[in-house]
């Protein structure tokens, strides 16, 4: 995909796009913490596992009444569809533990964390208190409770389509929050030179690729 055809498909997405959006938004508005620790599971889902095998785990295990209290061997056995299952169940039961310093987090009640980038120092705060969540993860939760101005989600589609529009030269073997950080400030001057907001860069990519505005 070359810039004249990212801006031709985002003229034909931007409605649907800035929608979903307003969706994610809506979730931290209501700052319930099931919804929050819902999205959160998700995003502890996903590394290395299809988004919608990892959504649908997320619904089973609402469905069955196990995300919000089951233990770590009931919950790993609804997701077959998830890689590293036993891991990924323990992370959930841990995060639990933090869902209480994770509301404080985004009610605004943790010193130190404010300002208009609120959502960079948050995400440091995801990652140093989150086990099972990078830098890539705590973006794609935090864009998916609204959160997702000033930060990317640097995830396979992104890195592919950052090399095809050349914002980067090639996608690095491994990622480290020293290279997370640098290609995430190139995609987001890239944005701003082609006037497209990072956060709506993510799902045009997305459905680009599928067809649909998805998570």
């Amino acid at each position: 995909m070359n810039l004249k055809e990212l801006r031709r498909s985002y003229a034909q997405r931007k409605k649907g796009i800035v929608s979903r959006l307003e969706e994610f938004g809506s979730v931290l508005a209501g700052s319930r913490d099931r919804e929050i620790f819902t999205e959160l599971s998700f995003c502890l889902f996903t590394p290395q596992s299809k988004a919608k095998s990892c959504w649908e785990a997320v619904t089973t295990l609402k469905n069955n009444k196990l995300l919000f209290d089951g233990k770590a061997p009931q919950i790993s056995k609804h997701l077959n569809k998830v890689r590293f299952k036993n891991n990924k169940a323990r992370y959930v039961v841990e995060a639990r533990e933090r869902i209480s310093g994770l509301m404080d987090l985004l009610d605004g009640k943790t010193p130190g964390i404010r300002g208009p980038e609120f959502a960079v120092s948050a995400r440091e705060w995801l990652v140093k208190n989150i086990k099972g969540i990078g830098y890539k993860e705590a973006s794609h939760f935090l864009r998916n409770i609204g959160l997702g101005e000033h930060i990317a989600i640097l995830d396979r589609h992104i890195l592919k389509n950052m090399k095809a529009l050349g914002v980067i030269k090639e996608i690095p073997a491994a990622i480290t929050p020293k290279k997370y950080l640098e290609m995430e400030r190139k995609l987001i001057n890239f944005s701003k030179i082609i006037k497209i907001p990072v956060s709506h860069l993510d799902l045009l990519f997305w459905s680009n690729e599928t067809g649909e505005i998805f998570k």
